[in-house]
């Protein structure tokens, strides 16, 4: 029946349970305030951390600015994905190109998105780390001196038993460059350039393609497109207001950096006579210090879609996408290795952070450019267009550059030098090919026709894991074994639980467990010890390594991952499903004997089964 025909009790309910679906449910993703369609071309840059010229020689190279600086894109929709902010020189001189090729684009039937990234939401909340003094030069003719004095004088204050006021004057200078405080003022929810950011949205679907600053987490799926936007935006807004109220109350130091918010408003005592707008301010700032908008899987942080895996993040990336109704997203905010522009996850992700910031990390301008079903990439030198290059698959964390096939010939074939024995006894030799110089572990084969080491490297590549780093069957005076990359100085499971770090990894450690858990469950590795488990510190990437207790010719389970409940979805349904009794054959048939392999197959149908 009809809505408007059904009695009105009836209507009530059944809007009153479409208002809740809503808030639950992906509904609001097919907003159409963040959402074109029709664009026939569209180019995007990311990154761009103050280097304005850069910028400029990427933008008139990729037909979006004229030699004056002036828009040529005509109806071209740019992107600028977040991070325009930080450690360069020339940020502000970025965000008034943007605000002034805003109104030139529209007029000309074309567009400007610019994106929140996590360094703008930074700037907004007062977590300035990383501005350089530079960027606070640029608003130092702005700076009322009126302000500057009053915030001394509260610093002063603060500290009634410092012993000498000129040595406070200095801490209180460094604290608070020329500058600071025109770049607080702009940067105020009433500022000129707060103002603008706070209209900002964290996430654009045009056509088919998403453009986010970090990633899509977890979280994009829950919230969809309008719930991201005006959820996290408002968290921003409120926290950015608020905090303006107690600095102004002076009930914190308008030289404090963000994560020090909470612990000042904490340590307040109990006031009765507090008006309660200033009370509330206190609590909207205590609890969205913590909000979603700044967590790691917060889509401005969110590094999973390039540091997990695509037996991780698939599944995840795959219902992102669905609730937002795109078919693939492009992101900035992690470096890429190459410094190039990368597609991964078969074109689902599109990464553009190439850099630009020359003097911070070494790479260069790079704009995407999409037309139809082209991806194209234009450099600032000119260079292009090219297509986007292919993700390298994660080998050895710093060797990464060098790429598992390369690595893989240089242990097969390169000199092996110098071996020696470390502290845990194990065998560690450098291999050496033309200027490259590797360091190797040496595991000899427990018998003959069985390399549990050279297995698990190969069942790792045929499942697209991963986490086993590269290994290749060589002889070393005159013992068969396998070389595996070695990498010194990594942290293992035992050292990263002992210091509670880990909760900034790429990709969450929970999905990586799980994924070793499978890995293990399928490959029957009778003991996982922490110390075969290792991260970089830098990314907390996880490596597996010794199997040498692995692929008995056993069914079920090793005992220690009976009780534990694997999360097997279509990605490893698919990688699993592929490793057909022919492929394992061919490829593992030299590095496990018939009985193992025969054990390998039972297991992967178990686990196909949910067994």
């Amino acid at each position: 029946m009809p809505l408007l025909s059904r009695p009105c009790g009836q209507r009530r309910a059944i809007l009153r349970a479409l208002l809740v679906a809503a808030m639950f449910f992906p509904v609001a993703a097919w907003s159409a305030e963040w959402r074109w369609q029709g664009v026939d071309r569209i180019v995007a840059v990311s990154d761009v951390h103050g280097a304005y010229d850069a910028l400029t020689r990427t933008l008139r190279n990729a037909g979006v600015i004229d030699a004056g600086l002036a828009w040529s894109g005509g109806q071209t929709h740019f992107v600028l994905t977040g991070d325009m902010l930080d450690r360069g020189a020339d940020s502000r001189k970025v965000m008034d190109l943007m605000m002034r090729l805003e109104g030139e684009a529209g007029e000309a039937g074309g567009q400007v998105h610019v994106l929140l990234g996590n360094h703008e939401v930074m700037n907004l909340t007062g977590d300035l780390r990383y501005v350089s003094a530079a960027e606070y030069e640029a608003f130092a003719s702005e700076e009322a001196a009126a302000d500057r004095e009053r915030a001394f004088q509260r610093y002063l204050a603060a500290r009634p038993d410092a012993p000498d006021p000129e040595a406070l004057k200095r801490e209180f200078d460094q604290r608070a460059p020329p500058g600071y405080f025109g770049h607080r003022r702009a940067f105020s929810a009433e500022g000129r350039y707060g103002t603008w950011l706070l209209e900002k949205p964290l996430l654009i679907v045009i056509n088919d393609t998403a453009f986010v600053h970090g990633g899509l987490s977890p979280m994009v799926a829950d919230l969809g497109l309008d719930g991201v936007n005006r959820e996290l935006k408002t968290q921003v807004s409120r926290y950015a207001e608020q905090l303006e109220a107690v600095i102004d109350a002076g009930l914190v130091d308008a030289t404090e950096n963000f994560f020090r918010h909470g612990e000042v408003l904490k340590a307040l005592l109990p006031d009765p006579q507090r008006p309660a707008e200033l009370q509330q301010a206190i609590d909207d700032v205590l609890s969205l210090n913590s909000g979603s908008v700044h967590d790691t899987a917060s889509p401005l942080w969110y590094r999973g879609n390039v540091g997990c895996s695509a037996l991780t993040e698939t599944d995840q990336l795959k219902a992102a996408l669905s609730a937002l109704g795109a078919e693939r997203v492009v992101i900035g905010h992690t470096p890429t290795v190459s410094r190039q522009v990368l597609q991964r996850l078969d074109g689902g992700v599109v990464e553009i952070d190439t850099g630009m910031l020359k003097a911070a990390y070494g790479g260069s301008g790079n704009a995407l450019v999409i037309e139809g079903d082209a991806l194209s990439v234009v450099n600032e030198s000119g260079s292009g267009p090219v297509a986007p290059v292919p993700h390298p698959r994660p080998s050895a964390l710093e060797l990464s550059a060098i790429g598992a096939s390369g690595l893989e010939k240089i242990l097969a074939e390169g000199d092996v030098r110098s071996a020696m024995k470390d502290e845990a006894g194990r065998t560690i030799v450098q291999v050496l090919q033309g200027d490259s110089a590797i360091a190797a572990l040496f595991t000899r084969n427990p018998r003959k026709n069985v390399s549990p080491e050279l297995a698990a490297y190969r069942l790792d590549r045929l499942l697209g894991l991963d986490m086993v780093p590269v290994t290749v069957a060589r002889e070393v005076d005159g013992d068969a074994g396998t070389l595996q990359v070695f990498v010194p100085n990594l942290k293992n499971e035992t050292m990263r639980s002992a210091s509670g770090d880990g909760y900034q990894a790429w990709c969450p450690l929970p999905q990586q467990w799980n994924a070793m858990y499978v890995f293990d469950a399928l490959a029957f590795n009778e003991l996982r010890h922490p110390d075969d488990m290792l991260y970089s510190p830098g990314n907390w990437q996880l490596m597996l390594t010794n199997h040498a207790k692995a692929f008995a010719a056993k069914s079920g389970r090793p005992a220690w991952l009976e009780e534990v409940e694997l999360t097997i979805g279509d990605a490893w349904v698919e990688a699993l499903s592929g490793l057909n009794d022919e492929v394992l054959d061919a490829e593992l048939g030299d590095a496990l004997d018939k009985r193992r392999l025969s054990a390998l197959k039972k297991r992967r149908d178990a686990l196909l089964e949910g067994k």
